[in-house]
């Protein structure tokens, strides 16, 4: 059995450590609440992802709960109950829609313990994923009644869940934290980047960082690509993240198709996070739906670059005016605003990168997140 430090005791139920934005942000709140001394430990569907040994090089207890496939689901709520039986948390707390169910199967069980959901996204378009993500999506309106409080990471998702339902007394909305210490202008990072990726010192590179997932709207930054094209030839652009093999090879297709497979850099995933803002002169946030608290929007701004986002989530509120919104899935209107920041030459947006930076250290830090996330778990 863990042998618990004092205070409450909180284990957080995800599905996996993936390099994606929540799992991310838990790392974060994770290492946080260790330094302030709170007793917490994760319990994981499937271990082994590549930011799980970042987990546990802090000191914090990772239980893998050895989840075989979608059709394991007898076995492992029982390897899950059990688990819960020997470490006694008085939190748990999940993370998006099938941990959160699964935390409500659980109360049958624990009646003592406190159930905390963490929902990441705002307004979801199911109709671009399977049948299990869109039944797991309805399930978790159903149940929202039964955690003892919802936790979500922007102003819009919390509005959209109370709009689906969830109860308003539960809710409570606390923005992600950015650590400002990691994530601030590299430039040898940005050096060896844009050499790596063949992009000349005076050429302007717009990116995109985020998942190749239809909610990031990778289609329309690359037809915003195609129309800046037109109007600068000086332009590079690179998406950085990855995605299904088929959704990847559509969009790289779609590249070609619009002439612009040449201009366009498929990055992949990538662990410096900071080197990569810092490679970009402009930073994107393209996304049509879905998107909550956007780390990508937040970090590239601590990194002190210009930002054009569309208005979804909470990435107008996290921008400010430190950069350009446009509605979604619009890309004459993002093409015209990557466009405004190139007129603006490298010092109009060394200001407003800088300018950035001084908001998300001002408004979205780490200590800020943890403030009101402890300041939540001791109402439980």
């Amino acid at each position: 059995m863990q042998e618990w430090i004092s205070g409450p005791r909180v284990i957080f139920l995800v599905r996996s450590f993936s390099r994606g934005g929540a799992e991310r942000q838990l790392l974060t709140l994770l290492r946080g609440l260790k330094v302030r001394g709170w007793a917490v430990a994760v319990a994981c569907f499937y271990a082994g992802g590549p930011l799980q040994y970042e987990v546990e090089k802090v000191g914090i207890p990772v239980h893998d709960l050895g989840k075989r496939g979608r059709w394991d689901v007898l076995q492992f709520m029982w390897r899950t109950a059990r688990l819960l039986w020997t470490e006694r948390p008085e939190i748990l707390h999940s993370y998006l829609p099938v941990p959160n169910l699964l935390s409500v199967f659980l109360l049958i069980f624990f009646r003592k313990m406190r159930v905390i959901w963490g929902v990441r996204a705002s307004d979801m378009d199911l109709s671009h994923y399977d049948r299990l993500r869109r039944v797991s999506f309805w399930l978790e309106r159903r149940c929202a009644g039964f955690p003892h409080m919802v936790i979500a990471n922007s102003e819009a998702g919390a509005r959209i869940r109370i709009a689906q339902g969830f109860p308003v007394s539960t809710m409570r909305a606390i923005p992600n934290g950015v650590d400002t210490e990691r994530f601030r202008l590299d430039v040898d990072g940005r050096l060896r980047l844009r050499s790596k990726w063949g992009i000349a010192a005076k050429a302007v590179l717009v990116g995109v960082v985020g998942r190749l997932d239809p909610m990031k709207g990778h289609s329309t930054f690359l037809q915003a690509a195609a129309a800046v094209t037109r109007n600068n030839s000086h332009c590079r652009f690179v998406c950085v993240g990855d995605g299904p093999p088929e959704y990847t090879n559509a969009l790289r297709r779609a590249a070609l198709g619009l002439g612009v497979d040449g201009r366009v850099i498929w990055a992949g995933a990538r662990d410096d996070m900071a080197a990569v803002y810092s490679a970009l002169d402009i930073a994107c946030s393209s996304s049509s739906w879905g998107e909550g608290f956007s780390n990508a929007v937040a970090e590239a701004m601590a990194c002190e670059r210009a930002c054009v986002v569309t208005d979804v989530g909470d990435s107008a509120a996290i921008v400010g005016d430190a950069g350009r919104v446009v509605p979604p899935s619009d890309p004459a209107a993002l093409s015209s605003a990557v466009l405004e920041l190139l007129r603006l030459g490298h010092e109009g947006r060394s200001q407003l990168g800088a300018q950035g930076r001084r908001r998300v250290v001002e408004l979205f830090s780490v200590e800020r997140m943890l403030d009101a996330t402890t300041q939540a778990l001791k109402c439980l």
